[in-house]
């Protein structure tokens, strides 16, 4: 192979090394084209698919798995058949048929994706994997000839939005198809391999944890860099270096001690060193390029606009002139209008001091900017969200994680083992540095051994999220028929790995019957059957816990009943939760739907609503006070003056106790006292033999012991019985819902309105095919079925509380329509126990109205419902395209009126235009 030096090999290695190219010609001819020599992992799969085999490679990010992938299309090359090359994301697809263009040229070589169709019949066509998906699922005549398929980043099948893709690909490929999975490391590689052998045959897996960069790991300490290990042994042993302890323990003392004054951010939160700070320190030793990641974009964007303030420049002149000669390359087809509207200027000024932002809400023109000037070395810091992690070719020299924590659109959840290998795995360009860093910024609340657990930790295990969709049933059933789409369905990762738990516990299940017979034999009693003695004991415990729910739910309705007398005014006591004691109701809170939410004052001069869960019994004012008309809660003035009252008010001592929470009396069991259900129980067990029994209590400890297993055991007994043949039950589900309104016949067959929906690839594609169906879009224009559809594909970021508005006329007719019939069928999917179609989003409506309209991009992106600003621009053209994709399908769905047809093409004319029409090829 290239690289070897084989005068300095014994005759016995020279031998070998023959032998080998002899065997595989294939492999010696790619690598002898290489300018690398390849590393045992590479030459191991590569030696794999040449004999045959499919592979499953698992390596760390920037180990080069995608010279697999490359070798699978030599491979086919070679042959004269065809490779499919799938990438998750079309920036990716982008980037791998640059790079396959380069090698083998532009004759040989296509893209299909959502936005590019380019040499589609070529021998090798990169494309996204929906794209094969659907492929397969229509029977395209492209599959001719198919030899190899690489599905790169095949750990994407966990995601559980788009997931269940990869898995619907690799059950369906042909037989005669090889598949090259290409992984990030998992730590359950084997039981995917596993699945792997089931589904596609002999498959290979080849594992390497080696980085070919080593890295290391860093904390910055305020102004200080501590290594994290000591050496490569500690690494091992997560022993954290002893001088980041020691200066650790010694910053939370001065933070301790400085109560607020140590670099400390409003509500005196500890904010680190500045963003520019971090920046030089990196400069300084060296490690620039770096990626710099803050799970915000605003939080991006602030960072580069901080570095700018403070004056910092990573650029020399020469450098600046090469940047600016790119970016005006690169931009010269967007107009100066809407340049000036994307911050084109501020944007430009931080390229040209070598700084950029990276996230989902820039323009992809510009992040592809960015990306091709990091990549050249003349943007020297990124600051990043951690969708740069996600398969783009980015690597850095250094990584810098400023927090552990990350918003993932529900919550602040930490970062997981595998998350954190996935960022710090860009540190290290292969072939440029000897060595690639990773830095964590430290605060008071990053424990170094926590860090050290991260960094040391690999597990990450790679978790189907596949469930049969609407569409995905027609298909299946149009094509193998009904039972074997189910037996299809068995035979997915998911289904694996859920058949595989129920291995395990099953045989905790059997443990527990044994155990249990055991503890039947302890509590044997000579006087009687105590089995029987102890389910009375069991049934006077339930009795009286159901009695005591009764009394709280009573006492509940009470309270929330007296909550609903309130009024403006109102002094009461607020006997739990955080804002216990006085209160002043200012607004009673009971106009809406669902339980009463009183806004009141607290004496503390807190404003602010309270829940009904804070009242346990019935809530009586205790006095009186006058709120005045134009009074401002928000107003901490008003806030005083009002509370100055409450403390003016003179009550009665006794008015003072009112409503105080009473000690629990005899009145609390009086219903379990008068109950004669309990009773007779009671009765029951006083009169059971076992009752006068001198070892009852020893019995009874055992019975218990056997209750509890027993319950577990029940409980145990419910997973297997809810996981074995789970996915096939939830199909069945789909398909009957599919047969009540039209779509399958009794018999299984898919009729017309079932071949429509085959050809719908959405999370809303039944909804889009009933809208269809009932001609919701027949009296729509352009502009208004373009609004129209972006119900069905938008989800803002976060929820709104009101309704957004929507343009007046038909579209408002065709939206209400659309909102009932997603009623109805959520309504048919509750009452089967299904979840497939999400709820839907007016958000962005107007913007896509006004845009199809041709209004400005200014007035476009300030029309987003529920934004306090204006909506980023990047997120503009991802939900646009994704309209663009929804109005496509429905230009070439099969049983869609010709109007609407016909519309949805004049709407794509439309809404091509200005940020949308730029290219995405870069």
């Amino acid at each position: 192979m290239s690289g070897t030096e084989e005068f300095e090999a014994s005759p016995a290695d020279r031998y070998e090394a023959a032998r080998q190219r002899a065997e595989r010609p294939a492999l010696t001819e790619f690598a002898d084209e290489l300018d690398f020599a390849l590393d045992p992992f590479q030459a191991e799969a590569c030696a794999a698919l040449e004999r045959g085999t499919g592979v499953l490679v698992c390596a760390p990010t920037g180990a080069g798995k995608t010279v697999v992938g490359e070798f699978a299309v030599h491979l086919a090359l070679r042959q004269g058949r065809k490779c499919f090359y799938t990438t998750p994301i079309k920036a990716l697809s982008n980037q791998k048929y640059n790079d396959l263009v380069g090698r083998y040229g532009a004759e040989r070589v296509g893209l299909l994706t959502g936005d590019n169709a380019i040499n589609g019949d070529a021998p090798v066509v990169v494309m996204t994997t929906e794209v094969l998906r659907n492929m397969l699922y229509a029977g395209s005549a492209t599959l001719q000839g198919l030899s190899y398929v690489v599905m790169d980043e095949v750990h994407y099948l966990a995601d559980r939005f788009r997931g269940a893709v990869w898995e619907e690909v690799i059950i369906h490929l042909p037989e005669s198809v090889t598949l090259v999975s290409l992984s990030a490391t998992v730590s359950n590689a084997e039981e995917f391999a596993d699945w792997l052998v089931t589904v596609r045959g002999e498959t290979s897996v080849v594992v390497s944890e080696h980085r070919p960069v080593p890295l290391w790991q860093h904390m910055l300490v305020g102004k200080r860099m501590f290594d994290l290990f000591h050496d490569a042994e500690a690494a091992q042993k997560h022993d954290v270096h002893p001088e980041l302890l020691r200066y650790h323990r010694e910053m939370l003392r001065r933070v301790e001690l400085a109560g607020g004054d140590l670099r400390r951010g409003k509500r005196g939160r500890w904010t680190g060193p500045y963003r520019q700070e971090i920046v030089e320190r990196l400069d300084r030793e060296g490690l620039l390029p770096a990626i710099l990641f803050i799970f915000s974009r605003a939080g991006c964007d602030a960072a580069v606009q901080q570095c700018l303030a403070a004056g910092l420049r990573l650029t020399g002149p020469d450098e600046r002139a090469e940047i600016r000669t790119i970016v005006e390359e690169r931009t010269k087809h967007i107009p100066s209008e809407d340049l000036q509207v994307l911050g084109y200027w501020e944007w430009l000024d931080g390229l040209e001091r070598g700084l950029a932002a990276h996230h989902a809400g820039m323009l992809p023109a510009f992040k592809e900017v960015v990306e091709e000037l990091f990549g050249r070395g003349l943007v020297k810091a990124v600051f990043a969200t951690e969708t740069l992690a996600l398969g783009i070719n980015m690597p850095a020299r250094c990584v810098v994680l400023e927090r552990l924590v990350k918003f993932n659109g529900e919550a602040h959840v930490d970062l997981t083992p595998g998350e954190y290998t996935q960022l710090t795995g860009r540190a290290g360009r292969r072939g440029i540095d000897v060595e690639g860093h990773a830095v964590v910024v430290w605060a008071p609340e990053i424990d170094p051994r926590h860090v050290a657990g991260l960094a040391s930790t690999r597990t990450y295990p790679l978790k189907s999220s596949f469930r049969p969709s609407y569409n995905m049933a027609v298909n299946l059933v149009g094509s193998v028929g009904f039972a074997a789409a189910r037996e299809l369905l068995e035979s997915s990762f998911a289904q694996f790995q859920a058949d595989r738990s129920v291995v395990g516990l099953a045989r905790q299940v059997q443990r527990n019957t044994e155990t249990m017979a055991t503890y039947g034999g302890e509590m044997t009693c000579h006087l009687g059957d105590f089995e029987q003695y102890f389910s009375i004991r069991v049934a006077i415990a339930d009795r009286e816990k159901a009695i005591a729910r009764q009394g709280v739910q009573q006492r509940r309705a009470a309270a929330l009943e007296s909550l609903e007398r309130l009024r403006s005014g109102d002094v009461i006591r607020v006997p739990a939760g955080r804002r216990s004691g006085l209160a002043i109701v200012i607004d009673p809170g009971t106009g809406g739907f669902g339980e009463p939410r009183p806004l009141v004052l607290t004496e503390d001069r807190w404003a602010g609503r309270i829940s009904g869960a804070d009242f346990t019994t019935p809530v009586e004012p205790i006095g009186r006070v006058r709120v005045p008309r134009q009074f401002n809660y928000r107003s901490a003035q008003d806030r005083r003056d009002l509370a100055a009252q409450l403390r003016r008010v003179d009550f009665a001592p006794e008015e003072r106790e009112r409503g105080r929470p009473g000690r629990p009396g005899r009145s609390r069991n009086s219903a379990a006292t008068d109950d004669h259900e309990l009773e007779a129980l009671r009765a029951s067990l006083r009169r059971h033999p076992c009752h006068r029994c001198p070892d009852r209590e020893e019995h009874a400890r055992w019975a218990e012991r056997r209750h509890r297993l027993e319950r577990d055991t029940e409980a145990l007994r419910g997973k297997v019985a809810s996981r074995t043949g789970s996915l096939a039950r939830t199909f069945d589900r789909v398909c009957g819902l599919l047969t009540d309104r039209g779509y399958l016949t009794e018999t299984s067959e898919v009729t017309d309105a079932g071949r429509m929906l085959a050809r719908i690839w959405s999370e809303t594609d039944l909804l889009i095919a009933e809208c269809l169906r009932r001609g919701v879009w027949d009296k729509l224009g352009p502009a208004e079925l373009a609004a129209a559809a972006s119900v069905l594909v938008y989800e803002a970021r976060r929820e709104s509380e009101d309704r957004a508005s929507v343009p007046r006329g038909e579209v408002t007719d065709a939206i209400d329509t659309t909102l009932k019939l997603w009623a109805d069928l959520r309504d048919d999917e509750d009452s089967r126990g299904l979840q497939l179609t999400r709820e839907l989003d007016l958000g962005f409506v107007w913007p896509m109205y006004r845009w199809a309209r041709g209004e400005s991009l200014t007035k476009v992106l300030g029309s987003v419902h529920g934004l306090e600003g204006d909506m980023p621009a990047g997120d503009f053209v991802r939900w646009s395209r994704q309209v663009l994709d929804l109005l496509g399908q429905l230009a070439e769905a099969t049983g869609a009126p010709d109007g609407v047809r016909r519309t949805a093409r004049q709407a794509m004319t439309a809404v091509t235009r200005g940020v949308l029409a730029y290219s995405v090829m870069g």
